[in-house]
């Protein structure tokens, strides 16, 4: 029996080859772009899963409120680690990490060069996330302030074959000692990193470690096992509320502390600023899943019509079966079956199709997507399965309309209606179409955006803009350096300071005078030099710039953007010229007044310093003394 059906099925395929492939091809289409943004998406999912003991493990961070803006930091105070590790017995452990966003010279003999992606962690790191290691012993490898712990990948580069635990290494002049050699990182780690260095290399000051203040670190608690993390949560918290906030929070902002499981770090913290995690974007994601389902019930759908259109070419055959004896239930496993056959065909093409566009796939994405159901027996079972189920659930619909026909009336040639399923035929071309109409339309939004992403006045030129860190001996040297670099006929402009429009930048606070006291605002501040404005291509709208003529601007003079004008009451930007600024200084010149009493002698254009997901917030331009400098970045 099932050798006739597949005959029959051959046979009708061969006869009506343009509408076989058509429907092959149309549900291959589908089930191709179906199958690769579901690789995409279970990419996605599969971030932090490989870690051990990952369920209890949590990332703690803040939700920060002012006056007029509630955001989430992923950087925390470094007490917060010590004080849960003390105080509550459900906690395991915890680890802090401060991320490094400079390139520091690395040497090794005579091989050097400007490296990124080093952090400094907790000697508990390991302990927290187990990571292999090829060489050195994870329980002594960040014992040390001169311990450094390298990436596979980054030993090779340095040291080639030879065993680098015990060897020496510099970065930035200090001498450092090589502890361990990680293996190849987990392909869906959330952190990215090339070399791994102990806090106490930094050697912070005892109380600065214990500052409640200073949200800098990131830091993780794993539980016990079985341990409530929603209860300790809000044990924490109340800690906070009652105890820290009221010492802490005097400038008007006010911060909560969260705990994130480890596994919702990557999808989950899109709007986390100041964060260094490797992130995707969990709503992305559910989109891209709806659209795939989207394509693949299109396709289906199309299936389903076209097999439906074609019922009347089949249906003195289905006449014919009937009157030798089939039965309806014979009629739907053949028409079942012959759908199953053209779905596992389609399934076939449309893998051999996603094995030549996963690599595409990789190079647009920056991901390592493996796809081969041959050396992986669970994906091809799974791709079988699922290939008779689009097949079933494609033609189960026109399998019972074909069944239905009355032998007698299809063979005196009689008009068949359909009865009373002739409304779902239509129905189905009006889903489908509706379906069709909504990827469209959400392609052209998608397409506008990105246009928008490409063609969107970022407020600043970044073409041809390079930037560095310079070490203590350049530091010393500075101005020279910067000579040095204008004798360069490619060089256009040269400026140093801290803060740079995609790169790091300070998250402080200033304060204005009013009648009935200070007011606090929060600000994003940059410190820079006399041609900061100009290297950077900053608009000023109002006001001017900073100038070499006037030595009291370095205490006395501040530049704000168009929304500080706003956040601090000022009616335009005109107006915002001559107002008042104080601002509690990072390394006061003078320790007798270590607050710096200036006024707003510009006003800029709003510029994207941070992604174009997030609002421009209120920004503070000003020039820094040697010591408040602290990070320089050089641009021309």
């Amino acid at each position: 029996m099932f050798r006739n059906y597949f005959k029959t099925a051959l046979r009708n395929f061969l006869r009506y080859k343009g509408f076989a492939a058509i429907n092959i091809l149309s549900l291959t289409i589908g089930i191709i772009g179906c199958l690769v943004i579901g690789l995409f998406v279970w990419d996605e999912q599969q971030f932090d899963k490989t870690i051990p003991d990952g369920e209890n493990i949590y990332r703690i961070y803040e939700e920060r409120k002012d006056a007029t803006n509630t955001t989430f930091n992923a950087p925390v105070p470094p007490a917060y680690a010590d004080f849960l590790q003390r105080t509550y017995p459900e906690v395991e452990s915890t680890t802090r990490i401060m991320m490094l966003g400079d390139k520091f010279l690395v040497e090794r003999g005579e091989k050097r060069a400007y490296e990124e992606k080093g952090i400094f962690v907790d000697s508990s790191f390991f302990s927290m996330f187990s990571l292999k290691f090829k060489s050195g012993n994870p329980a002594t490898a960040l014992n040390t302030a001169e311990s450094i712990v390298l990436t596979e990948e980054m030993a090779q580069r340095y040291f080639g074959a030879e065993n680098p635990v015990g060897k020496t290494f510099f970065i930035n002049k200090d001498t450092l000692e090589v502890k361990g050699v990680l293996a190849a990182l987990p392909s869906h780690f959330h952190l990215a990193f090339r070399y791994l260095m102990p806090i106490a290399a930094v050697d912070f000051p005892k109380e600065r470690m214990q500052n409640w203040g200073w949200h800098q670190f990131y830091t993780y608690v794993k539980l016990k096992p079985g341990a409530n993390a929603t209860a300790l949560q809000d044990k924490f918290r109340a800690y906070i509320s009652k105890e820290i906030s009221p010492k802490e929070n005097t400038d008007g902002t006010s911060w909560l502390p969260f705990f994130q499981p480890l596994h919702d770090v990557h999808l989950k913290s899109a709007d986390f600023v100041y964060d260094n995690a490797i992130r995707g974007n969990e709503t992305y994601v559910n989109a891209l899943t709806i659209i795939a389902l989207f394509v693949l019930l299109i396709a289906c759908f199309n299936f389903i019509n076209l097999a439906t259109a074609r019922a009347l070419r089949r249906a003195k055959e289905i006449g014919v079966r009937k009157v030798v004896g089939a039965d309806r239930k014979q009629l739907v496993f053949q028409f079942i079956g012959e759908t199953v056959l053209l779905s596992l065909l389609s399934m076939l093409l449309a893998m051999l199709a996603t094995l030549f566009l996963i690599p595409m796939l990789n190079e647009f994405t920056g991901k390592s997507i493996s796809f081969n159901p041959i050396t992986n027996p669970i994906l091809g079972l799974t791709m079988l399965v699922v290939g008779v189920l689009i097949g079933m659930l494609a033609g189960i619909y026109p399998a019972l309309v074909l069944s239905g026909f009355q032998p007698i009336k299809v063979l005196k040639s009689m008009k068949m209606t359909g009865s009373n399923r002739s409304w779902l035929r239509p129905a189905l071309v009006v889903v489908q179409f509706s379906l069709s109409v909504l990827l469209i339309v959400c392609t052209l939004i998608v397409y506008r955006q990105t246009k928008y992403l490409n063609s969107k006045d970022l407020g600043f030129s970044k073409e041809q803009v390079l930037y560095f860190n310079v070490n203590s001996e350049v530091l010393q040297k500075l101005d020279a350096f910067k000579d040095e670099l204008r004798q360069s006929p490619n060089v256009l402009s040269v400026t140093s300071g801290y803060g740079m429009p995609g790169d790091a930048f300070a998250g402080e606070s200033v304060k204005l005078p009013a009648k009935d006291g200070e007011k606090t605002v929060s600000v994003s501040q940059f410190i820079g030099d006399h041609d900061y404005l100009k290297t950077l291509g900053l608009r000023l709208i109002a006001g001017r710039d900073f100038s070499r003529n006037r030595s009291t601007d370095v205490r006395e003079a501040f530049i704000i953007n168009e929304t500080a004008v706003k956040a601090f009451g000022f009616a335009t930007p005109q107006a915002a010229l001559g107002q008042e600024i104080h601002w509690d200084e990072w390394a006061p010149i003078d320790s007798t007044q270590p607050v710096k009493r200036g006024k707003v002698i510009g006003v800029v254009k709003d510029f994207h310093y941070k992604s174009l997901h997030e609002k421009v917030t209120a920004s503070v331009i000003q020039l820094g003394n040697k010591k408040q400098r602290g990070q320089h970045r050089q641009q021309h």
